[in-house]
């Protein structure tokens, strides 16, 4: 493709034939991936900046850069395409490369604290039960139809993003639907999409450490649906108070679901059990393998969201009744022994809330809950004491234990955590770093007609120590300690 054509993609004059050239390398923003004839983009990250890698990039070979500030000492060496916001462009460009492959998609967004891998997947895997090709980008895994693709992030960056989402065109996937993290728009990394839905599902405290306030946090979120085009559709949670806010500026069509107040998409739940719930979904009965009232408000949502798209509200009841649980989403795993396993991702004080006390809805008084729980590490130190205090509150006995300490010490983390408790919490509270230990104990404490929940990680097969990822499995943990109680 021609430099040209590309400038011309981010609303700038194109170059001339003389200044004209043709990138044959494709477009980085990281200069170690540069190649003869590449097209780089020094972008300014939240770690490093990409205006000082020019020069080595220019070395590589590089034919052009886009900046948002020539360096002094190299003004005049090479084709500059100078803008205000390099990240936004590189999306712009990455779009243009490939042929804007979102405007051949019907894409639709979920963003909110939690929620968001269920909301997306069951989307998915709906839209797959009703016939069509379709795509995936979560935290869990991505997908390219049947295809699957590993993800290391919520969402991924724009270069990546923008190839998936080609890939699925090539495929003949028709619809993509794609988690669409907090960080992911304040870094600019969805520039370029073409967005027909987007999905909000709440908010509640996280990412404190890169946002720095509640405020900021939401309005990552709210500028997601402020972009949003008049021909998409806005759909909110109108149980979370922060739902309403979400539809204040955008020019989408403006749609709710709600389990408590009246909705365009109203629930309520009949019956439940830790095998499924039972729902009344605008006035129809549906049998779900679901458990929980998060769990019904995200069920609310994959039914609104498939409605908005087009689809029938009957096939879409029927194909929701097919769906089986996200990986690592209050899965269930039944011990020998006549007690219940559940394994979830819930790392907020929101979602360890939303889990416990649906755990305890179920099983009322008939048996006790024992909590396996900890905090990342390098990640918002202000959540840690929440957390433990909720879970105190929950449970009917707690383990404190490792998560991800990643280059933390995991003893501080713990202490940060029991800091939250008073002393006679603490003696409801053990504290065991070694995860496996932790669940282990939590399995000898557990009797017949007991819960344990073992939250934190859920789909994750490692455990992020000192910068290496090891490997480490909660369901595998549990799995192998209930082949010892047989």
């Amino acid at each position: 493709m021609r430099l040209k054509k590309l400038t011309e993609a981010l609303g700038l004059p194109g170059y001339d034939k003389a200044e004209d050239v043709e990138i044959a390398g494709g477009i980085q923003s990281d200069s170690r991936k540069v190649d003869p004839g590449t097209l780089f983009v020094a972008v300014r990250g939240t770690a490093t900046d990409g205006h000082a890698y020019i020069e080595n990039a220019l070395e590589k070979g590089a034919v052009a850069v886009v900046c948002e500030e020539i360096p002094e000492a190299l003004r005049g060496k090479a084709r500059f395409v100078v803008v205000k916001d390099s990240a936004k462009a590189l999306g712009l460009l990455m779009a243009a490369w490939y042929d804007n492959p979102s405007e051949k998609l019907t894409l639709v967004g979920v963003t909110g604290t939690n929620g968001k891998t269920t909301i997306a997947t069951l989307l998915y895997e709906m839209f797959r039960k009703l016939g069509y090709k379709a795509g995936l980008i979560s935290t869990v895994c991505n997908y390219i139809d049947t295809q699957a693709v590993p993800t290391t992030h919520t969402t991924p960056d724009a270069i990546t993003l923008h190839g998936l989402l080609a890939e699925m065109v090539a495929a003949g996937c028709e619809y993509a639907f794609m988690e669409v993290s907090s960080h992911a728009v304040d870094q600019q990394r969805i520039s370029g999409l073409s967005f027909k839905g987007g999905i909000f599902s709440n908010l509640t405290r996280d990412h404190l450490d890169y946002h720095k306030t509640v405020e900021n946090y939401l309005n990552a979120k709210k500028t997601f649906f402020d972009n949003l085009p008049p021909e998409a559709f806005a759909l909110t949670n109108l149980d979370d108070k922060t739902g309403p806010v979400m539809l204040q500026n955008t020019k989408a069509r403006k749609l709710t679901y709600s389990l408590r107040t009246p909705a365009d998409f109203k629930g309520k739940i009949l019956e439940s059990h830790f095998d499924g719930t039972e729902l009344l979904i605008n006035d129809r009965e549906v049998t779900t393998r679901f458990t929980g009232r998060f769990n019904a408000c995200n069920l609310l949502a994959v039914y609104g969201a498939a409605v908005a798209l087009g689809e029938d509200p009957e096939e879409v009841l029927i194909a929701l009744s097919a769906l089986h649980p996200v990986a690592g989403r209050f899965e269930t795993i039944p011990s020998p022994l006549g007690y219940t396993a559940i394994v979830d991702y819930a790392h907020t004080p929101d979602a360890l809330v939303n889990v416990l006390s649906s755990i305890r809805e179920v099983l009322g008084n008939q048996g006790n809950i024992i909590t396996v729980v900890g905090a990342g590490g390098n990640r918002d130190k202000g959540k840690r004491p929440i957390m433990a205090r909720e879970a105190v509150r929950l449970s009917d006995r707690v383990i404190l234990t490792s998560d991800n300490p990643r280059m933390e010490e995991p003893g501080d983390i713990l202490n940060d955590m029991a800091a939250g408790l008073s002393p006679s919490e603490r003696e409801q509270t053990l504290s065991i770093e070694d995860r496996t230990q932790a669940i282990r104990t939590a399995a000898l404490l557990a009797r017949k007609g007991d819960v344990i929940l073992v939250a934190g990680k859920g789909h994750e097969d490692y455990q992020d120590i000192k910068g290496v990822k090891y490997p480490f499995d909660d369901r595998e943990k549990l799995r192998a300690i209930f082949l010892t109680q047989k």
